[in-house]
């Protein structure tokens, strides 16, 4: 049975520990992943990214058969057809919306009318303050370490949680370069009130992407990500065939527009479901040389609650005794 953990985060979504599986593209645009977290006492999350919308609606309501405890849709607010989503959502009565790379007003209003609990993702003390300011529920803190689609101002997780705690009253959610208790007891020392973890989810039988993926993420070490893209919109990958091309052809002045068809050429789904990991983009975050292993989803949230409690346990002995009184 999973130890309970009490924090603003889990009173705020009715979850047992303050964990959430990050809403990935292809990985967690299944129901599977979301079930087995959410039953093991976390929150699940679809990545609605890549889905049509009546994969969604399906896959929703795959997730509410088969568990009985919060998950969430996370939605990213750039994609095509993020409103026709959003719709979805709130008609299927998810209980908890995580919506990123985009603005809060776009959706706040009617999901608080209609009961719903909205996490924001930022990267900064003034998107949080803005989505504060907007009305969301909660902040979910990327920082650079994060796979997919990290910050711009390459600001690190330690950093920027601990920027936007003193910056904002809402429950926070700590997310990037997070892969055991460890880091997870690091995050709410900073004044976070729960983790989001990807890559250490990808890692999962659950996950639903190419085993080619997953040796992949499992070969790599703390160095072998790279941020290539837009200036104002880098993606987090593993070091490459495609990577390395790419860079020898910003080395090499290739112009913007080329940069750009390189760049488009090689898509996620090439990695995730065909397992080109070679010219595919395969997103993991600087955690992944920190994973060396495929766990259950339920056995891992057991694992890092564990992994957390021997942590504090261990800051604990670090407190000076106090002597008794004869």
């Amino acid at each position: 049975m999973t130890l309970r953990l009490r924090t603003r985060l889990t009173e705020l979504l009715g979850i047992d520990v303050p964990i959430v599986q990050a809403g990935m593209s292809w990985a967690s645009s299944s129901s599977a992943l979301a079930i087995a977290v959410s039953n093991a006492g976390g929150l699940g999350t679809i990545g609605a990214g890549p889905m049509y919308l009546d994969d969604l609606r399906a896959t929703i309501r795959a997730v509410k058969a088969g568990t009985s405890r919060p998950f969430a849709v996370n939605v990213p607010l750039y994609r095509k057809g993020s409103a026709e989503c959003l719709d979805i959502v709130i008609e299927e009565n998810v209980p908890v919306l995580i919506a990123s790379q985009g603005g809060p007003r776009a959706y706040i209003d009617r999901f608080r009318a209609a009961g719903r609990v909205c996490l924001h993702v930022v990267a900064s003390a003034e998107h949080a303050r803005k989505a504060e300011a907007a009305g969301v529920h909660g902040l979910i803190v990327v920082g650079t370490e994060a796979g997919g689609h990290p910050p711009p101002n390459e600001v690190t997780t330690l950093v920027l949680v601990r920027r936007i705690a003193k910056a904002t009253r809402l429950p926070l959610v700590a997310t990037g370069g997070i892969a055991d208790g460890a880091a997870m007891a690091a995050m709410l020392c900073l004044g976070a009130d729960g983790v989001q973890l990807g890559t250490r989810f990808l890692m999962t039988p659950e996950a639903s992407v190419h085993v080619a993926y997953k040796e992949a993420v499992r070969a790599a070490e703390i160095d072998d990500t790279a941020t290539i893209g837009p200036a104002d919109a880098p993606v987090r990958v593993l070091k490459n065939a495609f990577v390395a091309s790419y860079r020898d052809a910003a080395a090499h002045g290739a112009s913007p527009d080329e940069l750009t068809t390189r760049f488009k050429n090689s898509t996620l789904k090439m990695a995730a479901l065909d397992g080109d990991t070679a010219q595919g983009k395969v997103e993991a975050g600087q955690s992944a040389g920190l994973i060396d292993d495929v766990v259950p989803a339920g056995e891992l949230v057991g694992r890092l609650m564990a992994e957390f409690t021997a942590t504090v346990a261990g800051l604990a002995r670090l407190l000076p005794q106090t002597e008794g009184v004869a």
